[in-house]
């Protein structure tokens, strides 16, 4: 365990440490994000490609990886840690792009999909799909003309998912920080770390919670820097190619694995909040008849904000969700039903009251800021 304690501590550290020089990077470039449009709701220009901070305290937690006995068998016997880097400095290179000139969302959907291919044909693929209570159909080995093309859907959506909570100062981060933690404990109850054939799903899970942590030192409310779709992206990224890691490296899924019958479903859980807010966003958008990608105001965060709370509180909110419904995935794992339904009730009745009871008839966002620092929000 220790060494997945060091690899997260060396991502969040190298992350703190780099993200104020690339902010420092970000001014000189004039990489600033400006107020204004719909999502755009912070009021002063701030620094952006956060993400490349992240990109840093990932590569020096792969490396310290690399030189721990632990992990020796995954970086000697599987291409995973390979298909990890290159995937990341792919999508790292589109991010910096679209926060730079801003892509057509084609073109970025493009980039997102070379990335996803990227780490697909590097070596991280679906390839058993469990279908449990059909007999002699219980797994299916998937060919690469079938596991190729999920494996980008599932990677491009969970990068979609990530990039689009981006909206509030520390949410995404937070929140990746939880799905994250939530799977990393999942992946090792599960007895992933000591499969004859290794996945780097808990290694991956360690990474992505500790540069959340380190970058969300800068970018709690008010933020000085924001993670733009550099951040996001990558974050989204490296909880997707996680999950599939965790179910294409599992040829039976064990005892714990009890609702492994559909690939991607615990990974999918513990972003549940991030997942229904895309989700959502896309149907009222074509109920609207407009342009999937146009953006709006009606995230979950948005709605908080207008419900009256104010931006750290409706961060906080979303937090609770999140680890709400990410912990409760992976706790039965570690509780029977009989014994997680009373916490599962208590846990739901008390985000309710925290929701309803936070609110404020008056909008926060009327009170006037006081110096240039004090209301900034993120931009997704």
């Amino acid at each position: 365990m220790w060494q997945y304690v060091a690899v997260a501590v060396t991502a969040g550290v190298v992350t703190a440490a780099v993200t104020p020089l690339v902010a420092r990077l970000a001014r000189r470039l004039g990489a600033m994000d400006h107020p204004g449009g719909p999502r755009k709701i912070h009021r002063y220009a701030t620094p952006t490609l956060g993400g490349v901070g992240m990109l840093f305290g990932f590569l020096a937690a792969v490396v310290l990886a690399s030189l721990l006995t632990d992990f020796e068998q995954l970086f000697t016997t599987t291409s995973e840690p390979v298909a990890l880097v290159v995937g990341c400095l792919v999508i790292v290179a589109i991010g910096i792009a679209d926060d730079l000139v801003g892509l057509p969302p084609t073109v970025k959907l493009a980039g997102q999909i070379v990335a996803a291919l990227v780490v697909a044909v590097f070596g991280i693929q679906l390839t058993f799909f469990w279908i449990p209570g059909i007999p002699g159909v219980d797994i299916l080995v998937l060919s690469p003309d079938l596991g190729l093309p999920l494996t980008v859907i599932a990677l491009v959506a969970m990068i979609n998912a990530v990039n689009l909570i981006d909206g509030l100062d520390g949410l995404a981060a937070g929140v990746a920080a939880i799905a994250g933690g939530a799977f990393f404990l999942f992946a090792l109850r599960s007895g992933m770390a000591s499969e004859e054939i290794p996945s780097s799903a808990p290694l991956v899970a360690a990474i992505v919670v500790g540069m959340a942590v380190g970058f969300l030192v800068h970018n709690w409310h008010p933020a000085r820097i924001f993670m733009g779709d550099t951040g996001a992206m990558l974050l989204g990224l490296l909880l997707g190619a996680g999950g599939v890691s965790y179910v294409g490296r599992t040829p039976a899924p064990s005892d714990v694995d009890f609702y492994g019958a559909m690939p991607l479903l615990i990974p999918g859980l513990v972003l549940a909040v991030p997942f229904l807010d895309t989700a959502f966003a896309v149907f009222r958008r074509i109920l609207r008849r407009r342009p999937v990608a146009l953006a709006d105001r009606g995230h979950l965060h948005h709605r908080l904000l207008r419900m009256g709370h104010s931006h750290r509180r409706a961060v906080l909110v979303l937090y609770y969700w999140s680890a709400v419904v990410a912990f409760g995935s992976v706790a039965p794992v570690f509780l029977s039903p009989v014994r997680f339904a009373p916490y599962a009730a208590g846990a739901f009745l008390l985000g309710v009251i925290i929701t309803v009871a936070g609110a404020r008839r008056t909008p926060p966002s009327a009170t006037p800021a006081t110096r240039p620092d004090e209301e900034r929000t993120g931009t997704a």
